[in-house]
């Protein structure tokens, strides 16, 4: 699939994989900011798809309710898959593999934020590919035959993009905005959310 900018005319629709458990900013985080891109492309829209379309539990608490089931998911250009307590047990799910196999294949990118990487690598979307994961389980996605690369916020190999924990889902999210709309839209739009992490803390 093609990866290079979109015309701003033609509309793009991001679909963020939920279930139960997924941790709240690996999935809110990216839907920010496709979200928020939309001030300046209204016809673009960002999705919530799950295995069945009823309310969902998030890893913290956080309750939604996804827009549709897999099987009624619309076309996409952006996958997002979150991690989380749950992903574990997606990736039980043949529903679910079967559904990133099949989806991927059509997708401009398929991406995963912190675990979500591992539930690529279950569905085997990361063979022979670089990625990332949370640093608490980057031994174990390289124990899977994974190369993976550590250190860094997120990892590009082809079509697919890895975000390390959590946060990392907003970096990764405004650099593949920048290749679907252009860097001046993803700066414009890394503007509106006002991001420009100053952690009082310093690096964990």
């Amino acid at each position: 699939m093609d990866t290079t900018a979109v015309d701003p005319s033609t509309p793009l629709t991001t679909g963020i994989l939920l279930f139960d458990g997924f941790e709240e900013l690996d999935a809110l985080g990216p839907w920010e900011v496709f979200g928020a891109a939309t001030v300046q492309f209204p016809h673009d829209r960002v999705l919530g798809v799950a295995p069945v379309a009823r309310e969902l539990r998030a890893a913290k608490g956080l309750r939604v309710v996804p827009d549709c089931e897999l099987a009624g998911a619309p076309p996409l250009d952006v996958i997002v898959v979150p991690g989380g307590s749950g992903a574990r047990d997606a990736a039980k799910d043949p529903r679910v593999l079967e559904w990133l196999r099949e989806r991927s294949a059509r997708a401009r990118w398929l991406s995963s934020v912190c675990t979500g990487a591992l539930l690529l690598e279950t569905a085997g979307l990361l063979r022979g590919r670089r990625a990332t994961t949370h640093w608490a389980y980057c031994d174990e996605l390289e124990q899977r035959g994974v190369t993976v690369v550590r250190g860094e916020r997120y990892v590009r190999d082809g079509n697919v993009v890895t975000a390390a924990g959590v946060s990392a889902g907003i970096d990764m999210a405004l650099w593949l905005l920048g290749q679907l709309r252009g860097e001046a839209a993803a700066r414009e739009t890394q503007r509106y959310m006002e991001y420009a992490p100053e952690p009082p803390f310093g690096e964990g």
